[in-house]
């Protein structure tokens, strides 16, 4: 039976989540605090660590992951926590934290990645860091929900018919020209094709100026939330150029379309 050290200051959740994964399994230690987690793991010996980040103080987290690598350096180490900021992501690459899981957190889904964690063979970097590129790739439909549930609650977009998949396409093709860019593909043609395209489209359906703008806006932070999202999973070494090049990117891609919705508009109206 796999062991599982799992630390959280909140009694309820100390009471409920140990129980839950004893449904599945796993042998849990629960423990309140910093000093009751260091106690346990020099006197057992675990499988897994699960720790929330804020015990009592913030980041703490950090410093039982540190004494576990210390102690138990075969042990695999998860993360509760909500969406990590930067600094959270570097702190937890800096201790070797193997993975982490947004709060709350589904059943299947935390026993599901501890599983995998278990079944992983353990590497002596520990963290296999993905090219930003290819997050982008793999996350295309998430940054379309987080756009299309930002939008629904503009009036407009509502009113034009704009619900469906069909309004995506322009993001799916903004996000997949993003990630070969960042691969070093010169795709510049595309990119204006892309965006006058789009601008021309939303003259015809005679949008409005703010509507353009606001799909610009929700499309930055659909692009930069599911960044921030898979900040443990991102090479770092790069990361803050990349951000300031896809941001340079998109508000080039806004200007070029509100280029030619403008133009576009204009000759709607001469005719």
């Amino acid at each position: 039976m796999r062991r599982v050290l799992f630390v959280d200051d909140e009694p309820n959740i100390r009471l409920t989540l140990p129980a839950i994964l004893r449904m599945h399994g796993f042998d849990v230690t629960p423990a309140a605090t910093v000093q009751e987690a260091l106690q346990a793991m020099q006197s057992e010996e675990f499988d897994v660590l699960l720790t929330d980040l804020n015990i009592g103080q913030p980041g703490d987290g950090f410093t039982v992951v540190s004494a576990m690598r210390r102690t138990q350096p075969n042990a695999v180490t998860i993360i509760l926590t909500g969406y990590p900021a930067f600094e959270t992501a570097l702190e937890a690459i800096r201790s070797q934290v193997d993975d982490y899981i947004v709060k709350p957190a589904n059943v299947e889904t935390l026993v599901g990645l501890i599983e995998r964690r278990l079944l992983r063979e353990i590497s002596t970097t520990r963290i296999n860091p993905k090219h930003l590129a290819q997050v982008l790739q793999e996350n295309v439909e998430s940054i379309e929900d987080r756009w299309l549930e930002e939008m629904r609650d503009f009036p407009e977009f509502v009113r034009l018919g704009l619900l469906g998949r069909e309004p995506c396409a322009y993001l799916d093709g903004q996000v997949r020209l993003i990630a070969s860019k960042l691969d070093g593909v010169d795709r510049d043609e595309d990119e204006a094709r892309l965006a006058r395209d789009y601008g021309e489209q939303r003259s015809r359906q005679r949008a409005s100026l703010e509507l353009v703008l606001e799909e610009a806006r929700a499309a930055r932070q659909s692009v930069l939330g599911v960044i921030q999202e898979n900040l443990l999973a991102v090479n770092m070494s790069h990361l803050i150029h990349e951000i300031i090049d896809i941001c340079e990117w998109m508000d080039r891609m806004e200007t070029l379309a509100i280029e030619s919705y403008t133009q576009g508009w204009k000759t709607l109206q001469a005719g």
